[in-house]
């Protein structure tokens, strides 16, 4: 008896395991295949991931390209596409690498370490050409796939000014509630964090991805034959195209040249004189993982020093304040009380300039104020120091959309009260005390001056185009609507920016032997910390029909070389070599 009731229990035991077990295989396979657990895991897309080998070609959010339609944050090269399972597979790989003109070694060592689909050459992609693509895809050879690829840069090109990208899910709680709502994006989304990438952030958001895949069997062989399967996105319009105005080539040459001297912190910009536009822009130190080199120097508000004379300058000239055969005593310090650092003797307003003595400045800017105690701060912003210079403006439902949005404002006076202390004045004059300007707005006082006195707005970007290359939006030039600078006082400017460098004594001397005639002006300013300085030159080139403006600035250096002025040289020089290169490329192509 007792051994059947153990029977029995143990039968009872058999029936009741298997029953589970069959209750659990009907839930997955037949009741909850699409929402199984309290996750809502979907089974059968598990199943099928488990049994697909995929690679993304495209992540579907929008790309950058330079003025020439060069990517920059990444671009889509025709590469060769192989897959993880040809290691276990029989397949021409001499007839590959032979189309190809590579190693066949070099392919089976790839595929041999492979996890996953890869391109080729990723670090370096092969560009192949269009009779490459075709001969290797029709040889129908499973896992060897010829297909443009998305390959980002290695080595980030701009990268503050373009910016960083990044998955943040409370950014995109607080940017995109709705979208997560309706399921367009979701807290694993990608987003631009900085710089463009965040500017234009809902222009570039991903609409989907587009990705090459095979089915395969437990042993990883394909099992639906030898085509590859490729999904996309439907929207024939997205992702758009970004197209920035930075030139990819003078951009790179700029970066490898503030490389080269080591620049700590500070950086350079190039803009367009005919149009604003930003040609090239570096900013040190480099990003890092931790966020804390985000800032673009160039966008904020440094010290400038000398430079600065120019706007006292401007308004001395246009006041009628420059007689005819006027002095100044350079054998004084700024306040008048002391030796200076380097006598000069007495020199004249222009030659005070082309010197930068402070004492003469100090006096024209006491002088101003006594005729009107907003003088120096009118005239700043009539050159465009004081108020952002980025282009602004309605696009679509965004209003006053701003393309460089972490510019900040120029600062003259902290306290008013300062107006009335000598010393303050004296100080603020040659761009010391409180004075604060971007090295951006800068860069567009010079472009300013060398196009005649127009102040016009900076573009980062031209416009926007839809994925089939039709425009989506074209970014118009904005002219700044506020008071400019008389034509007689231009070009009295002009004139003392070309005297900065033409003189032998002046204290842009330095330029003299390059092959573009600069105009400019230098500065040299204490950083608001013990024992560093700013050191700046700002001016435009060449003189006689200028075409670029340049600002170099290298900011609280100890250093007693001049990188700005070094890196000046080098990048005016450079811009002339590659100049000339396109000119005999230009030449060469047309036959002549």
């Amino acid at each position: 008896m007792k051994i059947q009731k153990r029977i029995i229990f143990v039968l009872i035991c058999i029936m009741t395991a298997m029953s589970i077990l069959i209750g659990r295989l009907i839930q997955v396979q037949l009741v909850s295949t699409e929402s199984f657990t309290k996750k809502g895991i979907n089974l059968i897309e598990k199943s099928v991931a488990q049994r697909t080998h995929t690679i993304v070609i495209d992540d579907g959010r929008g790309r950058f390209v330079d003025r020439n339609g060069e990517g920059l944050s990444e671009d889509f090269y025709p590469n060769l596409i192989l897959f993880p399972f040809l290691k276990g597979m029989n397949w021409p790989v001499e007839q590959v690498a032979s189309i190809l003109n590579i190693k066949k070694d070099d392919l089976l060592a790839k595929i041999a370490v492979a996890k996953a689909p890869f391109p080729y050459g990723d670090s370096k992609p092969l560009r192949l050409t269009q009779a490459q693509m075709e001969k290797i895809n029709a040889l129908q050879i499973p896992g060897v796939v010829a297909a443009k690829a998305q390959t980002k840069e290695h080595q980030p090109i701009a990268e503050h000014l373009i910016g960083i990208v990044a998955q943040n899910a409370n950014l995109v709680k607080e940017r995109y509630p709705q979208k997560l709502q309706e399921g367009k994006v979701t807290e694993t989304t990608s987003i631009g964090i900085t710089g463009l990438q965040e500017a234009f952030d809902e222009f570039l958001l991903t609409d989907g991805e587009a990705k090459l895949l095979y089915h395969v069997d437990r042993q990883g062989d394909p099992i639906f034959g030898k085509n590859v399967k490729y999904t996309q996105p439907a929207n024939p319009y997205y992702p758009v195209v970004i197209k920035a105005t930075i030139d990819k080539e003078l951009q790179k040459t700029a970066e490898n040249i503030v490389s080269k001297y080591n620049m700590k912190k500070g950086g350079l910009i190039l803009l367009d004189v005919k149009t604003s536009e930003i040609l090239a822009m570096v900013s040190k130190p480099s990003f890092n993982v931790k966020g804390e080199t985000w800032n673009n120097q160039m966008l904020m508000s440094q010290f400038p020093g000398s430079v600065f004379k120019t706007v006292i300058a401007a308004a001395a000239i246009d006041q009628g304040m420059i007689q005819e055969g006027r002095t100044f005593n350079c054998d004084t310090d700024l306040y008048g009380t002391g030796k200076p650092e380097h006598p000069m003797g007495n020199l004249t307003f222009e030659q005070s300039f082309a010197r930068s003595c402070n004492r003469t400045f100090a006096v024209l800017g006491q002088e101003l104020l006594k005729k009107d105690s907003n003088m120096i701060e009118k005239y700043a912003n009539m050159l465009g120091l004081i108020n952002t210079t980025g282009w602004k403006g309605d696009v679509f439902h965004f209003l006053n959309f701003s393309q460089l949005s972490k510019e900040e404002k120029g600062v003259i006076w902290a306290d008013e009260k300062d107006k009335g202390v000598p010393k303050a004045v004296a100080q603020t004059s040659i761009g010391q005390k409180d004075v604060r300007v971007t090295p951006l707005a800068v860069a567009n006082m010079m472009a300013t001056i060398a196009r005649g006195g127009e102040k016009l707005e900076v573009k980062a970007v031209k416009e926007i185009d839809y994925k089939n290359g039709t425009k989506l939006y074209q970014f118009p030039t904005h002219k700044i609507a506020e008071d400019n600078l008389s034509n007689k006082t231009i070009a009295r400017l002009q004139q003392l920016l070309r005297a900065v460098v033409a003189t032998s004594n002046g204290t842009g001397a330095v330029f003299q032997g390059l092959p573009y005639s600069v105009a400019g002006k230098s500065g040299t300013a204490e950083g608001g910390k013990e024992e560093v300085v700013n050191k700046w030159f700002a001016g435009y080139f060449p003189y006689e029909n200028p075409k670029y403006a340049l600002v170099v600035v290298d900011l609280e250096t100890t250093s007693p070389e001049s990188v700005s002025k070094n890196i000046y040289r080098d990048y005016v020089q450079a811009i002339y070599e590659l100049n000339q290169a396109e000119q005999k490329r230009v030449y060469n192509g047309q036959g002549m």
